[in-house]
Order: C-alpha cells, then sequence, then structure tokens
C-alpha cells in the first residue's frame, strides 16, 4: 500500500482543535468570546460568504483588519476557500492601501469597524467589492446566512498569502508565502515560544505584520487562548495581563519600552508567574532587558524579515548564561541566534559569497534558506533576481557569526529605517519630499529615539528665493503617505557628497544625532 501524502496547511490546526478543545474559550475579543468550535464554525461560513461574492481558488481577498476575532477568522476561511489573504497594514495612507489592493489584484475588500472610512476610500477608488465587520456593517449578516463551501488545499506550495512591504527601493513589494511554509513556522513558533492549551497569548503584535509571525495559526495549534488588542494601549496590556493571565505576547523592542514605562507596570501584577514575551527588530537595550526582568516579563530576542514568516532565527538561551555577569548576559540575550527548528543554518558571506569565519568580528551579508522563505516578489522579476544568491535569499543586513554559531547584526538593511517595528524606505521619503515645489534634493536618515527605535530625519536643500518650513514639509508628506514615514524633524542646507556626486549619508547619519537638539521635533507616528 503506498503513502498517500496530506497536503500540509496552516488552516488544518483549527479544525483538529475544533475537535480537541471544542468548548474552550478559543478567542476573547472586548466583551465578545467564543470557543473553538464556534471558532472553526465561522471560519466555515467565511468561505460561504466569499464564495456568494464570487471567490475562487486563487483568488485574492484583502484584509484591512485590526487585530480581531474578524482576522483570525480571515486567516482560516480564506485559505480554507482556496483563496489568497492579503493582510493590509491599517497605518498606510488611502492611495498605498489603493496600490496594494490593485496591485495584489484583490477581489473583495473585508475590513473592521474602526478603519471602515478609510476602507471605504480606498474600495472606491478601485471599485473593490467591500464587507464591514462591527457596528453598521454587513459582516456579521453575510456570515449568519452562509453555507459552508470550502475547498480543499491541493498545493501545500501553493499560495497563501501576500504580505507587502516596503522593503529598500520605496515601492511597496508583495511577499508571497506558502501554505507549508506557514505550516511548518506555525509549529517552529508554538515550539520555541513552549505554548501549550493553557497558554493565553496577547496580541499586541499586528496580526497584518507577517500574518502575526504566524501566531495566528501557532497559537490555536496549540490550543491556546487568542485575547484582542484592537488598538495598542499600555494601561490596556496591563489590565489584560492581569484579567486574563496572559502567559505570552510578542512586540517590537519600542512596544515593550512603552509597556516597561506605563504607570501601571507594576511587578506585583505578575507576582504569580513569569510572562514570555517575544521580540524582533531591533536588539532590546540592557536596561530594557533588566526592567522587563524586573516586571516578571521575559524577553527572547528573534530574527527575521517578512520574506521568511517572521521570526527565522532564535536566541536560543543556554542554561550556562545564566551564570555570567549582568552586563555579559545582556549581551548574549541581545544577539539575533540560531535558525529556528525548521529552518536551514544561517549563513553570512563575504561579497565574493564565501562564508566568513566564526570569529565574532568579521562582517558579511546573512543569507538564509529553507521552508521559511518566500515563494518571492509577486509581479517584480527585477526584485526578485536582485534577492537571489544561488539559490539563497539575500538579506541585505550584515552580520558576524560567533564561535558558537550565533548570529549578531552589526548594520541593517542599507537605507531602511525601523521605526516602532515598521519599515520606512528612505527613497520613497525623498522622492515625496523632492517633489515638493520649494525643495531641490533631499536625503533621509535614521536617527535614534527612545519611544520607536529609529525616526526619520530629512536633510534638504531648499530651492533659491523659495520660503519653506519645517511644517510644509512634514505636512506634504503626510498628505501623501503614511503618517509614520513623515520625518520626525527638518534641516536645511547643502548635502555632503562625495567626489562621484553620491550624497554621504553615513556623515548625515553623524549630523542626525545632533539635529534633535537643534530642531523643533514633530510626532510622525
Amino acid at each position: 500500500m503506498g503513502t498517500s501524502l496530506v497536503p500540509l496547511t496552516p488552516a488544518a490546526f483549527l479544525a483538529r482543535a475544533a475537535t480537541v478543545y471544542r468548548d474552550k474559550v478559543a478567542i476573547v475579543d472586548g466583551d465578545r468570546r467564543f470557543t473553538y468550535s464556534e471558532f472553526f464554525e465561522r471560519s466555515l461560513r467565511l468561505t460561504g460568504l466569499l464564495a456568494s461574492l464570487g471567490v475562487a481558488s486563487g483568488d485574492r481577498v484583502a484584509a484591512l483588519c485590526q487585530n480581531s476575532h474578524v482576522m483570525l477568522e480571515m486567516h482560516n476561511g480564506v485559505p480554507m476557500r482556496g483563496a489568497v489573504l492579503v493582510p493590509l497594514n491599517v497605518r498606510l495612507s488611502e492611495s498605498e492601501l489603493s496600490y496594494i489592493v490593485e496591485h495584489s489584484g484583490s477581489r473583495v475588500l473585508i475590513a473592521t469597524a474602526e478603519v471602515a472610512d478609510l476602507a471605504q476610500r480606498v474600495a472606491l477608488a478601485t471599485g473593490i467589492e467591500l464587507v464591514v465587520a462591527g457596528e453598521g456593517g454587513n459582516y456579521e449578516r453575510l456570515l449568519a446566512t452562509s453555507q459552508r463551501e470550502p475547498l480543499p488545499c491541493r498545493d501545500e506550495g501553493g499560495l497563501l498569502a501576500i504580505n507587502y512591504t516596503s522593503g529598500t527601493t520605496g515601492r511597496p513589494k508583495g511577499v508571497m508565502y506558502h501554505h507549508r511554509g506557514a505550516y511548518l513556522q506555525a509549529l517552529a513558533m508554538a515550539f520555541h515560544a513552549r505554548l501549550s492549551a493553557e497558554s493565553v497569548y496577547l496580541w499586541t503584535l499586528p496580526m497584518f505584520h507577517c500574518n502575526g509571525w504566524c501566531f495566528t495559526w501557532a497559537v490555536t495549534t496549540a490550543g491556546a487562548k487568542h485575547v484582542c488588542v484592537r488598538a495598542f494601549d499600555a494601561a490596556a496590556v496591563w489590565r489584560h495581563l492581569d484579567t486574563e493571565a496572559v502567559t505570552h505576547f510578542s512586540a517590537a523592542p519600542t512596544v515593550l519600552t512603552m509597556i516597561a514605562a506605563a504607570p501601571e507596570a507594576d511587578p506585583s501584577v505578575l507576582s504569580d508567574r513569569t510572562v514570555h514575551a517575544q521580540t524582533g527588530g531591533a536588539p532590546p537595550s540592557p536596561t530594557l532587558l533588566a526592567r522587563m526582568t524586573e516586571l516578571n516579563i521575559d524577553v527572547t530576542h528573534l530574527y527575521g524579515l517578512t520574506e521568511t514568516f517572521g521570526p527565522i532565527a532564535i536566541n536560543d538561551w543556554q542554561s550556562a548564561w545564566d551564570e555570567l555577569p549582568t552586563a555579559m548576559r545582556a549581551a548574549m540575550k541581545a544577539r539575533q541566534g540560531v535558525g529556528n527548528v525548521i529552518s536551514e543554518r544561517l549563513r553570512v558571506v563575504d561579497m565574493e559569497g564565501r562564508d566568513v569565519p566564526n570569529d565574532g568580528r568579521t562582517i558579511g551579508e546573512v543569507v538564509v534558506q529553507g521552508n521559511a522563505v518566500m515563494l518571492g516578489y509577486y509581479r517584480d522579476d527585477d526584485a526578485n533576481d536582485a534577492a537571489d544568491f544561488d539559490g539563497w535569499l539575500r538579506t541585505g543586513d550584515l552580520g558576524v557569526l560567533h564561535s558558537d554559531g550565533y548570529l549578531e547584526l552589526r548594520d541593517r538593511a542599507k537605507d531602511v529605517i525601523i521605526s516602532g517595528g515598521e519599515n520606512i524606505a528612505s527613497v520613497e521619503v525623498e522622492r515625496m519630499i523632492d517633489s515638493h515645489p520649494g525643495v531641490i534634493e533631499s536625503a533621509v536618515v535614521a536617527a535614534p529615539d527612545p519611544t520607536w527605535g529609529e525616526v526619520p530625519v530629512a536633510f534638504v536643500t531648499p530651492s533659491p528665493n523659495v520660503v519653506v518650513s519645517a511644517d510644509d514639509i512634514i505636512d506634504y508628506v503626510r498628505e501623501h503617505l503614511a503618517h509614520f514615514k513623515a520625518p520626525k524633524w527638518v534641516v536645511f542646507g547643502e548635502l555632503p557628497k562625495t567626489s562621484t556626486g553620491k550624497i554621504r549619508k553615513n556623515v548625515l547619519r553623524e549630523q542626525a544625532l545632533l539635529a534633535g537638539q537643534l530642531a523643533d521635533r514633530h510626532d510622525s507616528a
């Protein structure tokens, strides 16, 4: 008798959980609670809702949703229908969202009530079918009258989701996820986070970001409880930590900083347990790690990209390191780590493509390969060619390997600004500033920020005989791009250049360290 292999798909985890944990609470979303059987039934009915709107196998379904039961249902119902999920960043502007909807070829847009007005404008601009969940919406009515119309997964290497990221070019790039990768990544996250049926996962990480690092499926895999936070608020996080007995959450270091600095932060809240937090995007500082430890929150550092389904590496902690001095222990904890359980080994290569020695000093580019790597960029051959390195994915990140095989990053992808966990392509902001009639040229670089980790700073050469202010530039960018992409402050003057005419951004980064003390700062988040 031959072996009949079943294609792997992350939606399969919900079907199992609905049997094993049938009456267990699966989702807490405000006043609403759903058991695993209800979660499964609603996801199945979503397949019928999509079918009634003409969604067939392979069609794209866009989601403009806050962290909610709706977004969790879409992470299961869309693939159950054989369709492709396109999660949208709720912080993007109307024009940016419209571009993504059109580029992905999405047929339906489902939005939560908090962003319904924005969704309406996008739908009007693109002609896409819109369904709104929540007050005044039609999602619940359509769901209640829908029948189950799932389509089986035929190809585990087929397209599951398209996640858009600005990358380094400024033009949004569609990162294509496959069923197999999301299935295995969900298992990896459940394993490394040590999730169990008794775990309670707080959704501080946006579900639209790398499909919530695949925790959207990992939590369900373990039969754990999803607790949704629709809009981040540090006070609400502490309330949920207490009332819902939260055991796990994921967040960028900037969010950890806000949680630690909140007036509600009190070690007594977690006196009965340790909460496990996963963080990525930038190394957590020793000061932050010490503060989180005081609050009984144990932080694990992860590393990954949108192109790798979220975390492809984990700082797998060794018990022997517990005895190290505090400063050395913090330094060990800030490293990016080793490949997760489903990834291939992490490589660091020099300009000729040779592996660098594991000496903790020789810098090279990080390249990755394996099941947790994207299929490629959707409709972008140039980006695919640029990212390929003999079958390995070029991350653009520079780092070193230590003697124990642990990776430590030394620089980020060139010119990408990571603010509050969001990537900002400097060239995109520069092009917008350069289109201002009062500007000759500009350069945008990152400056350290105690709240957001990094913020964009613009250096601008104004047109002669034209009066233009910092507020003019910032407001102009905000009018056309997401607010968090606007520069925090603006410095006017000639831009330093090399002998070949290239702008010396390394010099500007040094100047940006001082610019914040000399210019008015503007909240661009």
